[in-house]
């Protein structure tokens, strides 16, 4: 499944009234480690068709990120049924993520 860019437009659908666990990627351009996970990020979203992977942009949604608590970048954080069920902060490997699920 493809990486979706997640908004404050869309969060709600996509995030809060998704029927599957949804991992969020906190990210900004100009972050050294998120340019790290990205890649890893974009692999699990193919890989696994049983979630969903969005990526949300600090330096454009402030409101998520501040709602969100997001202090340092790359923060990854595991959404299931509307609820935060596991967060990750800093550049980690692949089974780390997936270790998140």
């Amino acid at each position: 499944m493809a990486v979706l860019t997640i908004t404050k437009d869309n969060f709600d659908s996509e995030v809060m009234q998704s029927d599957k666990p949804v991992l969020l990627d906190f990210w900004a351009t100009w972050c050294g480690p998120c340019r790290m996970v990205s890649p890893i990020v974009d692999e699990i979203a193919e890989e696994r068709g049983d979630i969903k992977v969005g990526k949300i942009n600090i330096d454009e949604q402030m409101d998520l990120a501040q709602q969100f608590g997001v202090m340092s970048i790359p923060t990854l954080i595991v959404m299931k049924d509307g609820q935060i069920a596991n967060k990750s902060v800093g550049a980690v490997p692949k089974d780390s993520i997936l270790a998140l699920l």
